[in-house]
């Protein structure tokens, strides 16, 4: 089964860390990483810009929206992903869990659907 873990942060408090914990915990990310790909179970990741820089599109009754940000109402902004391949949803988490940014924010652990059987389903 596959995962995608979405790395959300809350930027006040990764502003808060002191004087090179952050370099400390990206470090410990990719020394993770590393791991978890040697073991078959990350297969990829990738790091966000920040917040500011993004824009969300809406379309609602023929009219496009564009907005600046991501316009969610949270503290914790999507700030990347891992897509891992895990036995379980328990599985799944265990390896979430050991991601440094859950201290500063959250890791959404979400099972990837089978967009081929999707496909297939709906004739395309």
């Amino acid at each position: 089964m596959q995962f995608l873990l979405l790395v959300h942060t809350d930027e006040a408090l990764v502003q808060a860390l002191p004087e090179g914990e952050y370099d400390r915990m990206m470090h410990e990310c990719f020394i993770h990483a590393d791991a978890l790909r040697a073991q078959g179970c990350l297969l990829e990741s990738q790091q966000l810009h920040t917040a500011a820089s993004a824009r969300s599109v809406r379309i609602r009754g023929g009219r496009t929206d564009v907005v600046d940000g991501p316009f969610a109402e949270t503290k914790e902004l999507l700030g990347g992903f891992n897509r891992i391949q895990a036995a379980s949803l328990e599985d799944a988490v265990r390896i979430a869990a050991e991601f440094p940014w859950s201290r500063v924010g959250c890791i959404e652990v979400r099972e990837i659907s089978d967009i081929d059987a999707e496909r297939r389903r709906v004739g395309a």
